[in-house]
């Protein structure tokens, strides 16, 4: 069955939002009977340093759990999609710790990455939450 851009991106924010590996794990096996391939990734940093984790990050661990192959085109999809998400809440980020989970969801041709962080200095966080999309 092939879902479209919403659902995909739909699934990619679940992932993101799930609260520990459980949630994520039962999540995954849900999302697997509708034919949609998901992974979630703990990171946290200070923002300077967390773009280029985040991208690769992002990238290995679909790869490693066969949400995308091992061609370019996936590889890019995954990263630019990543790329996009943090283009909209980089303007939350510039010189503070953020701390979150990227969410990734693919179906056929529709992959989806969303990134949800909390950002701040010490307990005084905000939220933001970003999402991108790309056809490979």
């Amino acid at each position: 069955m092939s879902l479209g851009s919403k659902e995909i991106c739909k699934a990619a924010v679940k992932m993101a939002l799930s609260d520990d590996r459980r949630e994520e794990a039962a999540l995954k096996s849900d999302f697997l009977k509708d034919g949609i391939k998901t992974v979630a990734i703990d990171f946290g940093s200070d923002f300077t340093t967390a773009v280029p984790k985040i991208l690769e990050r992002a990238v290995v661990a679909a790869r490693r759990e066969g949400v995308i192959g091992e061609s370019h085109a996936e590889e890019g999809a995954v990263a630019g999609a990543a790329h996009e998400a943090l283009q909209q809440i980089v303007n939350k980020c510039v010189g503070l710790n953020m701390g979150g989970k990227i969410g990734i969801a693919r179906n056929g041709s529709h992959i989806g990455v969303c990134i949800f962080l909390a950002i701040g200095l010490l307990n005084l966080n905000d939220v933001a939450i970003g999402m991108g999309h790309r056809a490979v």
